[in-house]
């Protein structure tokens, strides 16, 4: 029986292409309370590189707060508005596998440090045309382009180093934890960038923000890990080719589909249109909260407070193992909670909708996460991850319209809560594809 989906007679290409060790070992190991919680915290190289992480990450929002503001105030353009989400994830759309093909054959810090050395270069652009005001429409597409490109070349590095630095066993905590601090920085940044904005102003708070991306930069000159050191055997190709054989070996393996799959559903069906209609949800809950501006920062807060509390909390106890059948589960949770947030007119059920909704939704991504590095091949972990991100980040943009455009027709309260009843629908065909034959066995 595979120990990831628990289909009889399912073996996965991660079994003997990987490190030869069952991904069994790791399921065993994690909930049964062998591994310490909180282990990658307690691993001396992989916590302060989970602090650098959390850092970063708020810088990234950070620069969101203060270039979406100036662009607003100074262009007033709807088209830009809409540029500035898909110029974010079409990147991870179009290069994700091409950068984990990189990832599988160069040096992972080097990638991710070329990736914080691109944020630093795009901050520290946005401030010198802010500082000379000459600021074109053209130059906020290069720059918000830019922007999406380090972080689709960020992200496989990132994985692959944090499966050097913990064993298999302590992997699972390694992906949550990871996901945790990336959700504090997603939490913090408007926080800290609307302190900057309004202390410092937009421009010396876009250049104070590139000290934010300085830590974990700084750090991977001093780790020995290289993403490549506890399995070893980069690949030496990195084309087109060579990553359509990739995918083409990945579509056999019904385990890595079915997650792949399931964090695809998420992102495209609701995705990244939740926080860009937060306002118009903000204006119309906002009269029970006593006004729209006060509704619209607790609405945002809760949704980013659930991930760092599943975070926590997941971490602390080990209710939720890494399987498949967990990561399904969580999925049509998160979907059914933003069926509920959609729809409700009570203020206080979409706050507590919205938080478990976070839990839920960090859930899902750390497990499916964890079980595609788990059973990814060592030799093509860069690409697999790849893979995942384009499925994971790159379809966000398509939440645009399956939210966005419907909301048009039908009202955005309407349009999410039938794009999240889809996703409810979907997990059930991923889980139908992923459990199938095991009526059979």
């Amino acid at each position: 029986m595979c120990s990831a989906c628990g289909t009889p007679g399912h073996v996965t290409p991660g079994h003997v292409a990987g490190s030869g060790t069952a991904l069994t070992g790791t399921e065993q190991s994690s909930p049964t309370g062998r591994v310490a919680r909180f282990a990658a915290l307690r691993n001396r190289d992989c916590r302060p590189y989970l602090f650098g992480t959390g850092l970063a990450m708020m810088a990234d929002n950070i620069e969101h707060v203060i270039t979406y503001w100036v662009l607003w105030e100074r262009f007033h353009s709807p088209a830009l508005t809409g540029f500035q989400v898909i110029s974010h994830w079409v990147p991870f759309l179009l290069l994700s596998v091409w950068f984990g093909g990189l990832a599988d054959r160069y040096d992972c810090r080097r990638l991710i440090q070329a990736a914080q050395g691109l944020f630093m270069l795009v901050s520290a652009a946005w401030g010198v045309l802010f500082l000379t005001g000459t600021l074109q429409v053209w130059h906020a597409c290069v720059l918000l382009v830019l922007h999406g490109c380090a972080g689709a070349m960020w992200g496989p590095g990132e994985q692959m180093l944090l499966h050097d630095f913990v064993s298999r066993e302590e992997l699972p905590s390694a992906v949550r934890l990871n996901a945790t601090f990336r959700s504090l920085g997603v939490l913090f940044g408007p926080v800290v960038g609307s302190a900057l904005l309004l202390g410092l102003g937009p421009t010396w708070g876009i250049f104070a923000n590139i000290a934010f991306y300085l830590p974990l930069t700084l750090f991977l000159f001093r780790t020995r890990f290289t993403g490549h050191l506890r399995e070893g055997g980069r690949k030496a190709r990195v084309g087109i080719k060579d990553a359509v054989r990739v995918l083409r070996d990945v579509r056999g393996d019904r385990t890595l589909v079915s997650m792949i799959a399931l964090a695809g559903l998420g992102s495209f069906l609701v995705g990244a249109s939740m926080q860009s209609a937060m306002p118009v949800f903000a204006h119309d809950l906002g009269v029970g909260a006593g006004s729209a501006g006060v509704a619209y920062g607790v609405l945002l807060f809760a949704n980013g407070a659930g991930g760092v509390i599943g975070g926590l909390v997941l971490e602390a106890t080990g209710w939720v193992r890494p399987k498949v059948g967990a990561a399904i589960v969580a999925t049509a949770l998160y979907g059914v909670t933003t069926v509920v947030f959609a729809l409700s007119g009570n203020y206080g059920v979409a706050v507590v909708a919205l938080v478990v909704g976070g839990v839920a939704n960090l859930a899902s991504m750390s497990i499916t996460q964890t079980v595609v590095q788990l059973l990814a091949p060592a030799a093509d972990r860069g690409r697999v991850i790849g893979l995942y991100n384009v499925s994971a980040g790159g379809l966000k943009a398509g939440s645009g319209f399956t939210v966005g455009l419907l909301g048009a027709a039908v009202g955005l309260h309407w349009s999410l809560a039938v794009s999240a009843g889809v996703l409810v629908v979907g997990a059930g065909v991923v889980a139908a594809h992923a459990f199938r034959g095991r009526v059979a066995g």
